[in-house]
Order: C-alpha cells, then sequence, then structure tokens
C-alpha cells in the first residue's frame, strides 16, 4: 500500500473496545478500494517507485513491504489482529505452530544457552528439544509442569528459557503461570508459554507474566481444521529477533492461511464458550460411567488445579482425556467403536475429534519419556467440537460397550 494513502474514516476507531470486537476488526486497514472484507494479497514481491525507494524498504529505513517471505498485507493483518488479542505489542506469523516455537528458540538461544522444558508438552515438542536444538549445543532439562519449586531448582546460571505448554496437551494439567514468570525473571531468564489450548479468549499469558506466547493456529484459531499456521506474540524489540529470523530461513505464513485465520478469530469467543460448555458436560458425564478410570480436565472439581484454571483463564477448553480399563487394546475398541466422531489426532475443529495419544502424537516418545509425561496406554483424547452434546455422549457409549 502506498505509504501516502490515509483510510480516514474508511478504517474502524477501536480505542478501548473489548475482546469480541477487537476479534472482528483489529488488524484491517481498508486500501483505496475501500473493502468491506479482509482481502487477500497474493503476491511474492511488491513493486517500488525508485531504486532510491527500494533500496530504503530493503535496508528498513522507510516502512513498507519487501518480500512476501517476511512482510504481506494479509499476514500483517492477521499478526495485528492476533497481538491485539493476547495484549502483545508485535506478533508474528509462522508456518506452523512447530515453527512458531523454532522460531522463538532460533531467535533467541544459542550454542551454550540452557532451556527448561515442561514434562507436559506436545509430542513433537519433546522432538525438537531432544532430536534438532540439543544437536546445536543447546543444553535441554524437563520439570514437571506444576511443581514451582522444581523449576526454580532446576534453573541454571546459563538458563536462557523455560518453556511451557498451559494447559498441556492431552493431560490439561497447569502451572500457575505468574508464579513462574517471578521465578524465571529473578533468575534472568524468559518465561515462554504455549497458549494453543486455551486461545487468548481464555487464556494472556503476556498478562499474566510470560515473555512470549506461541500458538499452533492450526487448532482453535481456525476452528474449522482447513489450514495449518502458528504465531508467536511478545514485546516489539523481541520481535525484532524473530522477524530477523523468518526474513532468512523463511517459515512463513502464506496469505491464504492468514486471511482464514483472520475469519476464525471472528468468531473465536463464541467458539470457545461453546468449546468449553460441551467439553464440561461432556466431562462430567464420562466421570460417571462404569469402565472410565480416570477423567482428565480442569473444569471438574476434582482435577487437582481446578481452582488454579478458574483464576487464571477464563474457560476451561475443549479438550478431555480419560483412561479405560484395559490398557492400549481397550482404548482401541473404544475408540474402534465409535461411529460419529472422527478418529483424527488434530484438535480445536468444530469436529469432535478423538486419539489414542500413546500411539500417535506422543507415538515417537520413547516409553520412559511417555511414562515421565504420563502418557498411558490407556489414555484417550477428546478434543470436544460444536455438535449437539447428547449425540457425542451416545457415541461415546458405544465405546464404553466395547470395553
Amino acid at each position: 500500500m502506498s505509504q501516502d494513502w490515509d483510510a480516514g474514516r474508511l478504517d474502524s476507531d477501536l480505542e478501548g473496545v473489548a475482546f469480541d470486537t477487537l476479534a472482528v476488526r483489529a488488524g484491517q486497514h481498508r486500501t483505496p478500494e475501500a473493502e468491506h472484507g479482509d482481502p487477500m494479497f497474493f503476491t511474492s514481491s511488491y513493486v517500488f517507485r525508485t531504486a532510491a525507494d527500494a533500496a530504503a524498504r530493503f535496508a528498513g529505513e522507510v516502512p513498507g513491504n519487501v518480500y512476501s517471505r517476511y512482510t504481506n498485507p494479509t499476514v500483517r493483518a492477521f499478526e495485528e489482529r492476533l497481538a491485539a488479542l493476547e495484549g502483545a505489542e508485535q506478533a508474528v506469523a509462522t508456518a506452523t505452530g512447530m515453527a512458531a516455537i523454532m522460531a522463538v528458540v532460533m531467535s533467541f538461544c544459542s550454542a551454550g544457552d540452557h532451556v527448561l522444558v515442561s514434562r507436559s508438552v506436545f509430542g513433537s515438542t519433546i522432538s525438537l528439544f531432544e532430536k534438532y536444538f540439543k544437536r546445536f549445543g543447546v543444553e535441554v532439562d524437563y520439570v514437571p509442569l506444576a511443581d514451582l519449586s522444581g523449576w526454580d531448582a532446576a534453573i541454571k546460571p546459563n538458563t536462557k528459557m523455560l518453556f511451557v505448554e498451559s494447559p498441556s496437551n492431552p493431560l490439561a494439567e497447569l502451572v500457575d503461570i505468574a508464579a513462574l514468570a517471578e521465578i524465571a525473571h529473578a533468575k534472568g531468564a524468559m518465561l515462554v508459554v504455549d497458549n494453543c489450548f486455551c486461545t487468548p479468549a481464555l487464556q494472556q499469558p503476556l498478562k499474566l507474566g510470560a515473555d512470549v506466547v506461541v500458538h499452533s493456529a492450526t487448532k482453535f484459531i481456525d476452528g474449522q481444521g482447513r489450514c495449518m499456521g502458528g504465531v508467536v506474540a511478545g514485546r516489539g524489540e523481541q520481535m525484532k529477533e524473530v522477524v530477523g529470523f523468518l526474513r532468512t530461513a523463511g517459515p512463513t505464513l502464506s496469505p491464504f492461511n492468514a486471511w482464514i485465520f483472520l475469519k476464525g478469530l471472528e468468531t473465536l469467543g463464541l467458539r470457545m464458550k461453546a468449546h468449553c460448555a460441551n467439553a464440561q458436560l461432556l466431562a462430567e458425564w464420562l466421570e460417571q460411567q462404569d469402565g472410565i478410570e480416570k477423567v482428565h480436565y480442569a473444569g471438574l472439581k476434582s482435577h487437582p488445579q481446578h481452582d488454579l484454571a478458574a483464576r487464571q483463564q477464563r474457560g476451561f477448553g475443549a479438550v478431555v482425556s480419560f483412561e479405560v480399563k484395559g490398557g492400549k487394546e481397550g482404548a482401541w475398541r473404544f475408540i474402534d467403536a465409535t461411529r460419529l466422531i472422527s478418529i483424527t489426532a488434530n484438535l480445536g475443529d468444530s469436529k469432535t475429534t478423538i486419539t489414542h495419544p500413546s500411539t500417535t502424537s506422543h507415538g515417537r516418545l520413547t516409553p520412559q519419556e511417555r511414562e515421565a509425561a504420563g502418557i498411558r496406554d490407556s489414555l484417550i483424547r477428546v478434543a470436544v467440537g460444536l455438535e449437539d452434546v447428547a449425540d457425542l455422549q451416545a457415541d461415546l457409549a458405544r465405546g464404553l460397550a466395547a470395553l
């Protein structure tokens, strides 16, 4: 867009507006076409008025688009909207959620730095740290997520970063983010929170003291299982490093996926309320069924961190995990007996999904790593969608009958 274009009244005044309004309108800067919807900019490069204009853009001396590997108007609109929802100074979009985690570590850590990671994280996150970051000289240790004293004791003089997923996948474990941020900052480390399961509609870690937030936009931000993407959000100075990494390495979000995510954000608040309501009813129902040994959902009063979840989140989320009788064989019989729910490892979809974590999302971990993370063979994860909850109960009842 031309730098001398002023949209004026065409753009919405968003000063002081609430979350749901930001989710619909933040980040849109209307072009001279005066479009009402969010435009899609499909272009790899941009045209400059003069050679001097091109040089100034490439040098960062004047604002404007340079190359779509790291600047694109549609992607920027998504970044600005997500930053507004998280309460961040800036957000940077990436090709996937895993690319967002990679960008954070590559931007802020060097060989010889130490990173502490919660034991309760996504299986691919563990693989990324174990198989790749360690190879390049980053020291990595793991701490039980909720153990604040354990975090404090494990920090070393060279600890650069604490990385947590709260709530965790798939057991809905939590950490007191504000307390952990104090521990990290007291020893000169930064706290990074994977906020994928809650989204900013339910939790804003930056306002609790975290330094950086990461997302897999593939999940609830999209909301319909269509596209892949990720986000890193935090202070402007920090995000300069992440932008620099994207500019060079190129794990970039496509404009089309960014546009899909913009549409997803418009209904994020509504969807998360509905997801949470369905998940609460389903978790309460599962807890009363024969054949279920344990239900993991922070919305249940039986959950050991129910009070913490109620304090630092605005909802308990959409992921319900439970352990069934019969180990792996029982879990597979349960899953195979369902007829409505989709057997897939993705989550955050309007369609409810069911999976067996120990042989799918966490299947590449060693048995010892799975045991340390609490991923037992009897565990089933259900990411609750937006269907009628009575229909979901009826389908899970088919699974119960197969035990």
